[in-house]
């Protein structure tokens, strides 16, 4: 009994493998770009690129492990969600409400802890934001708001 049911759980897992995520990266034109848009200072990209960028962009770096079902299918899961909900190579097509909002909530997220997702930081090491980065950053982007007021 056991061992078919490790032999079941073998053939599924192999088969899983067949069901790909789509890792097409979008193209999207540089000009567009948050960093490009926001004339964002290379401290402040640092941090964008290093936390941010992987789920809220069309830049995005798949780790080894996104080829692996069903771990790639949380992945690109939470890398859809995210640029649906933010997406900084898209930046310049949003309306100046909409990024106004987008910052406000960047902010927010960030100094509530929700962002960069524990799941992402607990893999990404170096997307951790330490006190001060956080702090940097969290003001930048309330500069951004307050200068688009």
């Amino acid at each position: 009994m056991k061992r078919k049911v490790l032999v079941a759980t073998g053939l599924i897992f192999i088969v899983i493998q067949f069901f790909r995520i789509d890792k097409n990266i979008p193209t999207s034109d540089s000009s567009l770009d948050f960093i490009t848009v926001g004339q964002v200072p290379d401290d402040i990209q640092h941090i964008l690129k290093n936390s941010c960028y992987d789920c809220h962009s069309n830049q995005t770096k798949y780790p080894w492990y996104a080829e692996i079902a069903p771990l790639s299918w949380w992945i690109g899961h939470h890398i859809e969600e995210g640029r649906e909900h933010l997406n900084f190579s898209e930046w310049g097509n949003y309306s100046e409400k909409s990024k106004t909002h987008k910052l406000e909530e960047c902010y927010e997220e960030i100094d509530e802890g929700e962002m960069p997702m524990t799941a992402y930081s607990l893999v990404h090491a170096s997307a951790r934001l330490q006190d001060p980065e956080k702090g940097e950053l969290i003001r930048w982007l309330k500069s951004k708001v307050i200068s688009s007021k």
